[in-house]
């Protein structure tokens, strides 16, 4: 049987769902037909010139990234532009190119899980929750002889499902009852007469953001002038979604000794680790934020963790952090700290389509180069 670049896009959206993206982001399929074919498939954080080379050289019809090639907008992917020879490369190579970014890092699990578990943290939670869609609930009577119908119109304008299951819906027979008074033009029945009606009491789930369709759906296939109708919006619930993690280690250990953990889970690189606290602090809870995490430096204060671990963090923001008595910060290189999620991505895509050959790119696409001491 073979698998479509559609079938691998299909398993990588659902374990990092697009929608989960922030808004300035841009995620998914970047060049390459749906339709083609795909036996191999290379992961890396970057598509990088290098990076590129070595899924061309395998000859892999699907490079998937963790950082968008195309982030920003432009006007031009020209072949004499870097990114456009990227592109051109690809292209004319038959590999597609996909990125998964900030949906992939509120995602459960996500780049923080891989990352957290790569320094033998056990998760209790997202360091930012992110939380689920709001979900409506509605109850609609609807005379039996029209349930099809406006069932029909309800999973139509995205009620009755998520992200596993569609056209789901309970009904409850039962009897209905109304008296049409002057002015009303009634379906069933006469002015003044109080009339009982055989109906179903349905009930759907939908999307918040939904209602306004749901509505004007329910209206155009209901029967009645004025449907009789309840929605309620469901009150949220914990999730594992959201940025960064929250977890333990399985014994507090020194700060000193924590950086040394560290260092040695994640891959080196020239910038290497560094910490910032008291060395002999002792660590046992700790929040983790793959790629830059400087924005979440209050949010891991007030859950009082005892280490951060993120990369990206500047002087004045961390010393003013440490001046308010923060948690330790670990810093260590943006590349290093999101490498372990391509190990993840790739079992995700494995484990699904076990046809397919895949494989995470070893090249280290961190851009420092030299580092020096006096």
């Amino acid at each position: 049987m073979v698998t479509t670049l559609a079938d691998v896009i299909g398993v990588l959206d659902s374990a990092y769902p697009p929608k989960l993206a922030e808004s300035w982001d841009s995620v998914g399929l970047v060049c390459g037909d749906p339709a083609d074919e795909v036996t191999r498939v290379l992961f890396a954080v970057d598509a990088t010139a290098d990076v590129v080379d070595e899924a061309i050289g395998w000859r892999a019809q699907a490079l998937v990234v963790h950082h968008p090639l195309l982030l920003r907008g432009v006007d031009t992917v020209a072949a004499d532009t870097p990114k456009g020879a990227l592109l051109h490369r690809l292209i004319r190579s038959g590999c597609a190119l996909f990125s998964a970014h900030t949906n992939a890092d509120s995602a459960d699990p996500g780049v923080s899980d891989a990352l957290a578990a790569a320094l033998g943290l056990t998760v209790t939670g997202p360091l930012d929750a992110k939380p689920r869609t709001a979900v409506d609930n509605w109850v609609v009577q609807v005379p039996r002889p029209h349930t099809e119908a406006v069932l029909a119109a309800l999973f139509a304008a995205g009620a009755g499902g998520n992200d596993s299951y569609r056209d789901c819906a309970s009904r409850v027979r039962g009897i209905g009852q109304f008296r049409p008074v002057t002015g009303a033009n009634p379906a069933v029945g006469s002015i003044g007469e109080l009339q009982q009606v055989e109906e179903d009491r349905i009930e759907v789930i939908a999307p918040s953001t939904a209602r306004a369709a749901i509505l004007a759906a329910l209206r155009a296939a209901h029967p009645y002038e004025d449907p009789a109708y309840h929605v309620t919006e469901r009150a949220a619930v914990p999730s594992g979604l959201g940025i960064g993690r929250v977890g333990t280690l399985p014994e507090p250990e020194s700060l000193r000794t924590f950086t040394t953990r560290v260092a040695a889970a994640l891959p080196a690189t020239v910038w290497g680790v560094r910490a910032a606290g008291d060395p002999d602090r002792m660590i046992h809870t700790v929040a983790v934020c793959g790629g830059a995490g400087d924005s979440y430096l209050d949010t891991a204060a007030r859950l009082g963790v005892d280490a951060y671990v993120t990369s990206d963090l500047r002087h004045h923001p961390v010393d003013e952090h440490l001046r308010r008595g923060g948690p330790a910060l670990i810093d260590a290189a943006h590349w290093a700290t999101e490498f372990p999620w391509c190990a993840q991505a790739e079992t995700v895509v494995r484990s699904a389509l076990p046809d397919v050959e895949t494989r995470v790119s070893t090249l280290r696409t961190d851009p420092w180069t030299v580092s020096a001491t006096a």
